[in-house]
């Protein structure tokens, strides 16, 4: 491929083209929008006075692909972990841990698996959640074996284990509640992070923003490597004949492509439906609500806490703010957002806790937000290649084999890359 157009400069379009400039390809990434990232970037809330991220992610050291596209963009000294060090992880390998609360009882524990394969913390009353067994853990080697389409809430056993990890783990891993999320994605996390000892648990989250983190940095690099970065570029259309993308239709204009160039599309679902109505894709979605409140707190052994028993999933302590995530929401997300920050407020206060009236809040619906992790779902997730020699498709909705996460965003868009330059 001489000259290759990624359609898309979200994670997936942005790890698309840097694999592909790597590979000394020209590439020009179209990006609709006026700022790159898609869901995983900051701005500044006027409202609040600070800068927020539009969506609040953990990264796990064991993300093999996040990894590598972080270490290309040279940005791990912009993140940090527990125990690393203060000024991101490039120096330091941080610990696995992650703090919860259980908001009935307001009991509190700490998971901390040990950084090799060999998993003897499950056997310290320290470590593991309270009131469970090592045999409990050593049944998560059947949901990593799992092929079939049953849904988290059949393959595993409704015990302490389920309630305290499990569930919120598949509540957040696939964004869809585990009556209905399917079991083998979440067996992929597992397989991928806690099968391989703690040493792939780290959690990381930015020091500023995950801009800093993962698109301004990415953006730069493609800059000093000659990649071309067009915001404000919408392709409203692609000029296609039997075999391959002719053209890109850019307003008014189009762009002709030559023969050997090559194209990446990495938008939404939704919008690569519309430019590709031939293809069968993910059509049934579940929505995030985020909830930032304008507060300093201390952000304990981890920066984050996990909560059980409330509303609120995830507590994120960060510059200026604090932040609250819930996943699979579609049961609330038409609620009035002041009802929302009103209700959230109490857990954030309980789990950090602080004293104080309701601060400055501001709460972002996103109903749209991931594909839902179901067997129908999942089924429809296509693979990278199409049947045009020089299209290939990128997101988290393609079958990269996870769950909608960053992993599975950066992973999608290197493998379309490799496809493109085998091609």
């Amino acid at each position: 491929m001489s000259h290759c157009h990624v359609i898309g400069g979200g994670l997936a379009g942005l790890s698309a083209a840097l694999t592909l400039c790597a590979a000394g390809r020209e590439v020009t990434v179209h990006e609709a929008a006026a700022q790159a990232g898609g869901r995983c970037r900051s701005y500044f809330d006027r409202e609040l006075g600070i800068r927020v991220d539009n969506g609040n992610h953990l990264l796990l050291s064991g993300n093999e692909d996040a990894m590598a596209y972080i270490d290309r963009i040279d940005a791990r000294g912009t993140l940090k972990a527990p125990g690393g060090e203060s000024g991101g992880v490039s120096g330091g390998r941080g610990k696995a841990r992650f703090p919860f609360m259980d908001l009935k009882t307001g009991q509190r524990w700490t998971l901390r698996p040990n950084r090799g394969r060999t998993p003897w913390w499950i056997f310290s009353d320290h470590r593991r959640v309270p009131n469970t067994t090592p045999i409990d853990y050593l049944r998560l080697l059947a949901l990593t074996q799992i092929t079939d389409d049953r849904s988290v809430a059949e393959a595993m056993a409704h015990n302490t284990l389920y309630s305290r990890l499990i569930e919120p783990l598949a509540v957040s891993a696939l964004n869809t509640r585990p009556e209905k999320g399917l079991a083998r994605l979440l067996g992929a996390v597992i397989r991928e992070s806690l099968m391989r000892g703690g040493s792939a648990c780290v959690p990381l989250s930015p020091v500023r923003g995950w801009s800093e983190s993962l698109i301004d940095p990415a953006l730069h690099w493609l800059a000093l490597h000659g990649g071309r970065v067009l915001l404000g570029s919408r392709v409203m259309a692609l000029d296609l004949d039997g075999q391959a993308v002719t053209g890109l239709r850019l307003g008014d204009t189009t762009l002709a492509l030559e023969q050997g160039d090559g194209v990446v599309l990495a938008v939404p679902a939704a919008a690569a439906a519309a430019l590709l109505p031939e293809l069968e894709l993910p059509d049934e979605f579940e929505a995030i609500v985020n909830l930032h409140y304008r507060f300093d707190a201390e952000p304990g052994e981890a920066g984050f806490i996990g909560l059980v028993g409330g509303l609120a999933e995830w507590v994120f302590v960060k510059p200026g703010h604090v932040s609250v995530t819930i996943s699979a929401a579609r049961a609330i997300v038409e609620q009035p957002a002041d009802a929302l920050a009103a209700r959230v407020w109490p857990e954030v206060s309980r789990a950090l806790g602080i004293t104080g009236p309701l601060p400055a809040w501001r709460v972002v619906k996103e109903k749209r937000a991931t594909f839902a992790a179901t067997a129908a779902q999942d089924r429809l997730r296509p693979a990278a290649r199409t049947g045009r020699a020089n299209l290939v498709l990128a997101g988290d909705w393609t079958a990269t084999g996870l769950p909608a996460t960053i992993e599975g965003a950066i992973r999608s868009g290197r493998t379309a890359a490799e496809l493109l330059l085998a091609a």
